[in-house]
């Protein structure tokens, strides 16, 4: 036979085990905040975008038509490949003298554009913002010194560069979000302690607990006495009445 719990038995788990439940989230959420502000190490982002259109002198001989633009956005996909290849980010680091390889430079950017639009994002993140901004700039120079020669074209002008403001923020990590996650996370596991301490929690509590174990009815029930329903030995004691003798006397004639 199954057995089915009512909301008002879930509740009284819930009730028994709050400071348990709540416990674990303030725990959960104050060892989050510890290790976001003190272990992990803040990165920031710094975006630059470079355009690719007509080179000056086809927009100077022929007018700029919509099979123009489709073939410079067929051109982003391979343009986005080769702007992550070693053959651009070796450049980078032998420019900047960066102690590292391409692939982990790779690790670093992030190229994307919008849905038909001719316009390329490159986003570095990095420890050091001033550090991001200089390989996002440097990338996206590098790469339009070399598309005329391996692409035979010269279509990619910079839209902006990266820069770094007087006082940039970090990108991550996000504070107020993983303390956020942790409390749920711990009011999760809190909830789930207390179903489970009272799913292994056998103990016979009340005469209903013996009615559902045992299968037997409940004939009486003993009450609990406390000293203060126990009277006290003084006023246990009572009084013995006090007996009054008389006696007459005889008075003779």
């Amino acid at each position: 036979m199954e057995e089915t719990i009512s909301l008002k038995e879930i509740f009284e788990v819930l009730k028994k085990s709050i400071w348990l439940i709540l416990g674990l989230a303030a725990g959960a959420a104050i060892i989050s905040a510890a290790i976001t502000l003190f272990v992990l190490t803040p990165t920031y982002e710094a975006s630059t975008q470079f355009i690719v259109n007509q080179s000056q002198e086809q927009s100077e001989n022929s007018p700029y038509d919509i099979n123009d633009i489709r073939t410079n956005v067929e051109l982003i996909n391979t343009y986005n490949v080769i702007l992550q290849s070693p053959r651009i980010l070796d450049a980078v680091v032998e420019e900047l003298e960066l102690n590292m390889t391409s692939g982990a430079l790779s690790n670093k950017l992030q190229v994307a554009n919008a849905e038909q639009s001719q316009v390329v994002n490159v986003t570095v993140t990095d420890p050091d913002p001033q550090k991001a901004a200089e390989i996002a700039n440097t990338t996206v120079n590098v790469f339009k010194e070399e598309i005329p020669q391996l692409m035979s074209v010269d279509n990619v002008n910079v839209l902006s560069s990266a820069n770094v403001g007087s006082n940039p923020s970090p990108v991550s990590p996000n504070t107020v979000l993983n303390i956020a996650i942790a409390l749920v996370v711990g009011l999760m596991v809190g909830v789930g302690i207390a179903f489970l301490l009272e799913y292994l929690d056998n103990t016979i509590k009340s005469e209903t607990d013996i009615e559902e174990s045992l299968g037997m009815p409940v004939l009486g029930v003993v009450s609990t006495i406390t000293e203060n329903d126990i009277p006290t030995r003084t006023a246990r004691t009572r009084k013995k009445p006090e007996v009054t003798e008389m006696r007459g006397e005889s008075v003779g004639t």
